[in-house]
């Protein structure tokens, strides 16, 4: 089978809406994306194009990843159907609105199903917030690879995708916390046709419109943010390279390798010729499906090679396995190959086959972003639910997302993995039409806006000044270690925005409820007087996320002066406007990098600043995340990758976590005979005492210490702790 090279393969987009709708579009707009059959029935249809299971339950709004995909889809003309949190254990629940003419689309919903159910301790949560009544149990562990043998199960000759989350997180071989070792990629253990990474919208439109034109699934290789699964050693056509990645550098004879973490982009001649996709060939490599494995043993100069149509081959899933050095080295590479506009393909072999990653998605434009958010939800959940009440609509009900994406890179956060780098915004019109929208239709509405925000809360239209460095840039943050002097650090569209929001009749709040970046906040000072005099609700959350060097380090995190030079901002302002404001400080315990006397002294700054953390965060390796290399690993992915690079400290041990949780409640009596004994091990019985110089007293209060008793002694049973990641704090 012949295809042509696509516009997205060489970093040109088909436009989001520009596609010729497919004919079901005649059946019009569907109140509510079906969930039975009768519903089907009620609109017309004898089947559904694509269905979506989810483990969430199906609330129509634009923040919940089923709805949004599912009225895009609807917009391009296709009949959508929803299965919301089926019953997994047979597959009976997989046919409920039948066979889906062009694929099923499986998604373990807003969360990986893994940080939803289970705590940082690894202790089952007692509550869902995207179930009904909260009710937990109702999505199985991994629900991607779950669900998608079931709707194997259930239609064996159907096609399925994967996306979401959940499977961008375990789209190559990675390290699994809950089993404490590494698994593979998700594509083989679900059997999975393809699997859609990111921000899904261009690939899962295009690849719906391409089955629709009659393409076989297993001919489409060559959409940007898909991977699949092909046989080992497998080419898209005989001119593309590959680049062998699977060591280190050792010492000995020179050998002239391909750099996979070179900064500079390679260049080369534009290539236009056709490519040969490898699903229709035998299930072995032949000669014609693969082309020059690039070797380079001599110090000759390296040929230049066209990035487009070259791949870089990560260490198989069995060496990672059994070396944690070259699974930070697979980490390090994976990262630097991210941006979407210089990002080359990666392989990684799982066996007999390979896991083929073609570059990531293009990001979309403000008009694109617009229409995708402009379809016609209802904004509430399926009348299926009745009046049970879901905790995550609650929250967001009244609240707007403005933008995606963060080019932060905190090493701890899966966002950058999952969205991207790339800040993709709405426009101001279109942020202005939802609230109107929210104020006339979502009931229970009085008057504020609980947020307008995103992954970080004032990175709305920051970008690079010059597209062309943009798209050649290789650095994992713009912000770290210092802000870059080509990012675009103005806040004025986003002042302008608050001050449109707040003056739409109807409106009397709107408060910014997402995370903000205070290095930049503080980069103008007209948005942070704007910010506080109008937009914080009492409490304002921060993420300094820790106070020493080393961690902030390995969390990629400016200095804790930067959150200093804030704070003084805000609490001046609150001041000149008479209000009494408070940050909210996130601070990680047990975080790579971070050693016993950094949490020590985090804990006396935060006494020293009368802070008491009602509930704390634990550090919580999800997958893909560098910190959850230096974790696994002990190595630092954020350097080049030796047998001799750096070694992290690294906090695995139960006890050891709970000392640092209990550093960061230092307040808390239940913790204090824990700190006691670290204290004097760390030779700092000097802050055991009952002045105000102490850090904790020397007396016990009765009936308290009991869970450091209960830790000590195993016959009696652990109480659970604290959920992750909420977190809120008081003053004293």
């Amino acid at each position: 089978m012949i295809i042509a090279r696509t516009d997205a393969q060489i970093g040109v987009a088909k436009p989001l809406f520009s596609y010729r709708k497919y004919w079901p579009q005649r059946f019009g707009i569907a109140p509510f994306l079906p969930m039975s059959r009768a519903e089907m029935d009620a609109l017309g249809w004898d089947s559904c194009d694509v269905i979506l299971v989810t483990g969430d339950a199906y609330i129509d709004h634009p923040s919940f990843g089923m709805a949004l995909v599912g009225r895009l889809l609807e917009a391009q003309g296709f009949r959508v159907g929803i299965i919301s949190q089926p019953d997994w254990l047979s597959a009976e629940a997989f046919r409920t609105l039948g066979k889906p003419n062009l694929f099923f689309g499986v998604t373990a919903g807003n969360m990986d199903s893994m940080v939803n159910r289970y705590t940082s301790d690894r202790k089952i949560r007692s509550d869902d917030a995207y179930t009904p009544n909260a009710e937990p149990n109702r999505r199985p562990d991994r629900a991607v690879v779950v669900y998608a043998q079931r709707c194997r199960e259930a239609f064996p000759e159907a096609n399925v995708v994967i996306g979401s989350i959940e499977a961008s997180l375990r789209r190559i071989a990675h390290y699994d916390y809950w089993s404490d070792k590494v698994r593979r990629s998700v594509l083989p253990d679900s059997k999975a046709d393809m699997l859609i990474f990111g921000s899904a919208e261009r690939a899962i439109v295009a690849l719906a419109h391409r089955l629709a034109a009659g393409e076989e699934i297993a001919g489409i290789c060559d959409l940007r943010g898909t991977a699949f699964m092909v046989p080992r050693g497998w080419m898209p056509g005989d001119d593309w390279s590959e680049i062998d990645s699977t060591d280190v550098d050792e010492p000995g004879p020179l050998i002239r390798h391909a750099d996979p973490y070179a900064i500079e982009p390679e260049t080369g001649k534009k290539a236009g010729k056709e490519a040969v996709c490898a699903f229709s060939a035998p299930s072995g490599p032949t000669p014609d499906m693969r082309s020059q494995v690039i070797n380079f043993q001599s110090p000759t100069r390296m040929p230049r090679l066209d990035r487009a149509r070259t791949v870089i081959r990560l260490p198989s899933y069995e060496q990672v396995v059994g070396d944690p050095v070259l699974y930070a080295h697979a980490s390090r590479t994976f990262h630097i190959e991210s941006n979407p506009g210089n990002a080359r393909a990666l392989v990684q072999a799982h066996g007999a086959r390979d896991v083929w990653l073609n570059p990531p998605p293009l990001p979309l434009t403000t008009p694109e972003m617009d229409g995708v958010f402009a379809a016609p939800f209802q904004r509430k959940p399926h009348p299926a639910y009745g009046e049970a009440k879901i905790p995550a609509f609650e929250m967001i009900r009244f609240s707007i997302n403005i933008m995606r994406g963060c080019f932060g890179g905190c090493t701890f956060c899966s966002i950058t993995e999952h969205e991207g780098r790339i800040i993709q915004s709405r426009s101001e019109q279109s942020i202005l039409n939802e609230i109107e929208e929210i104020r006339d239709k979502t009931p229970g509405f009085t008057g504020t806006i609980s947020d307008l925000g995103g992954p970080t809360a004032n990175m709305y239209r920051l970008a690079c000044k010059d597209s062309k460095i943009e798209s050649s840039c290789r650095r994992l943050s713009c912000v770290f270690p210092g802000i870059c002097e080509n990012l675009n650090t103005d806040h004025a569209p986003l002042i302008q925005l608050y001050r449109k929001a707040r003056a739409i009749k109807g409106v009397k709040r709107v408060l910014i409820g997402s995370g903000l970046r205070y290095d930049l906040a503080v980069r103008s000072p007209e948005y942070v007087k704007e910010l506080v005099m109008h937009h914080v609700g009492g409490y304002l959350k921060i993420a300094p996320e820790h106070t020493e060097a080393g961690p902030l380090a390995h969390m990629m995190k400016p200095s804790i002066s930067s959150y200093d030079t804030f704070k003084t901002m805000f609490e001046k302002f609150s001041n000149e406007a008479g209000k009494e404001q408070y940050l909210i400080p996130y601070f990680i315990a047990a975080h790579p990098g971070t050693t016993d006397l950094d949490m020590l002294n985090l804990a006396l700054w935060l006494k020293q600043n009368n802070f008491r953390l009602d509930q704390v965060q634990t550090f919580l390796p999800t997958p893909m995340a560098i910190a959850t290399a230096m974790y696994h690993t002990q190595r630092n992915p954020l350097k080049k990758v030796t047998r001799h690079s750096e070694v992290v400290e690294t906090v695995r041990a139960s006890r050891q976590r709970r000392l640092h949780k209990a550093f960061l409640r230092y307040h808390d009596p239940e913790n204090w005979p824990l700190l006691r004994d670290a204290l004097k091990q760390l030779g700092r019985a000097d802050l055991i005492g009952n002045g105000k110089k102490h850090l904790i007293p020397a007396f016990q209060p009765a009936g308290t210490g009991l869970r450091y008793q209960e830790h000590r002694h195993p016959k009696v049973s652990p109480r659970s702790g604290a959920r992750f990641p909420e977190k809120t704090v008081r003053k004293r």
